[in-house]
């Protein structure tokens, strides 16, 4: 036990070291930033597809998965106690009418616990759920800078997890989730005389820190409909709940030299209280999700799931402007894995799970009349390690999709995701077969 609690820590400060921005989209500029996916590398590399539970995996998207059945090869005495811990890395194409270029992001996406307790189970992590991160310019009509807009931050959750099994199959379970960040952005404005920048220019720069708690409810069904098919179906909700931001927000004179460096002047800050904006309210819409799947048993699965977010109902005060609205968002997706032989003690390549999905989601931004829309087609391995008993594994997932679109000025990013996490198994509690 001691051995995988370094490896996770070893990798989570690894991980960490290397996530200095969690996206490098430029939609992040939005809102709270970029929407990160909940779930784990394994949900990730089928299409988004969360409804299949086990009790080897954590699935971080619903909580009733953290009941369940005992392992039978553990002769149905106990589940294994499960750490799990992934990140991310991202390179994008961004390409717009008047031109293209690259940017690339690392980042931490989760940590977490599952310990079970009879019919009940517990879990308890750390995971990212929004991203701030862009370095943006608008242009005059001479094609030279007019603004530059930088962005960084997001928001965070801990969670605390319940599950209870209150029949064979039969799972319902709850979240407690508080979210806390912080997201940071500034606009410089450039003035020229006679097309030469001015000696001194103008920025402005906001400071927001992010609390508050929401929940997240599920409920996991699975049944054999005959001797070798399971039909396995799941269900998520979460209410809406609000984010308190406490505001700062300053004006500057600042110089910049040839590298771009920032050297400030004099500082102004705004009367927030004045205008109401000190301490704003914001709104996490509401989310519902189900879907429904068939399989074999420890050998295949398919199945699909549709996720609704009532991103219609959010507003930030702070950062609105006249070019944004927000439409309720939707995803689809669709995915499964293929295990050749589970128990298979003489070869590794039969133990390897392969997994497959692809998603259509529309992002609920619309910007210049313009709907965002984003498309994703992922792959994934499931590779054991250690004691074979244990069914411990490393997970390789990898995703390629578009966002955005290049109508009305618009960017469009093409995008490829690798994703990396450990899923560690072990056994803590076990009955005594002898006194």
């Amino acid at each position: 036990m001691i051995k995988k609690l370094v490896v996770v820590l070893i990798v989570l400060f690894t991980i960490y070291g290397y996530s200095q921005e969690g996206t490098a989209s430029p939609y992040s500029f939005y809102g709270i930033g970029s929407l990160n996916f909940k779930g784990t590398v394994e949900n990730r590399s089928m299409g988004g597809l969360s409804i299949y539970t086990d009790s080897i995996h954590v699935n971080l998207r619903n909580p009733a998965s953290y009941a369940g059945e005992n392992l039978a090869t553990w002769g149905n005495e106990s589940r294994p106690v499960k750490f799990t811990i992934g990140g991310n890395y991202s390179s994008i194409n961004l390409k717009s009418n008047s031109g293209s270029d690259q940017a690339a992001s690392t980042t931490f996406n989760y940590l977490a616990v599952s310990l079970p307790v009879g019919r009940f189970g517990f879990g308890f992590g750390l995971l990212p759920y929004t991203s701030v991160g862009y370095k943006l310019e608008s242009l005059n009509e001479d094609g030279d800078i007019l603004n530059r807009f930088t962005g960084e931050g997001g928001l965070n959750k801990v969670f605390l997890s319940l599950g209870y099994q209150i029949t064979s199959g039969l799972s319902i379970g709850a979240d407690v989730q508080y979210n806390f960040g912080n997201i940071q952005n500034s606009t410089i404005e450039y003035q020229y005389d006679n097309g030469i920048p001015i000696q001194h220019q103008s920025r402005e720069r906001n400071n927001s820190d992010l609390s508050g708690l929401n929940v997240n409810f599920g409920l996991s069904y699975k049944t054999m409909i005959n001797q070798k098919l399971e039909l396995i179906s799941g269900l998520t909700y979460s209410p809406s709940s609000s984010l308190t931001s406490q505001n700062e927000r300053t004006f500057s004179t600042i110089a910049i030299n040839s590298s771009g460096q920032e050297f400030v002047l004099n500082n102004i800050s705004e009367d927030l209280e004045a205008s109401g904006l000190l301490e704003t309210d914001l709104t996490l819409p509401s989310k519902l999700a189900y879907g429904i799947g068939i399989g074999k048993p420890r050998k295949w699965f398919i199945g699909a799931e549709y996720t609704t977010l009532k991103t219609s109902n959010f507003s930030n005060t702070l950062y609105s402007n006249e070019e944004t609205a927000y439409d309720d968002s939707s995803t689809l997706s669709l995915g499964g894995f293929y295990i050749p032989e589970y128990n298979s003690y003489t070869s590794f390549l039969k133990r390897i799970v392969y997994r497959a999905g692809v998603r259509f989601e529309n992002t609920g931004l619309n910007i210049n009349n313009q709907s965002i829309k984003e498309f994703g087609i992922s792959f994934g391995l499931g590779l054991p390690v250690g004691d074979s008993r244990l069914l411990s594994n490393a997970n390789l997932g990898f995703e390629i999709g578009n966002r955005g679109t290049t109508n009305a000025n618009l960017i469009e990013e093409n995008f490829i995701n690798f994703q990396l996490s450990l899923s560690l198994n072990d056994r803590w509690f076990q009955k005594r077969k002898y006194d």
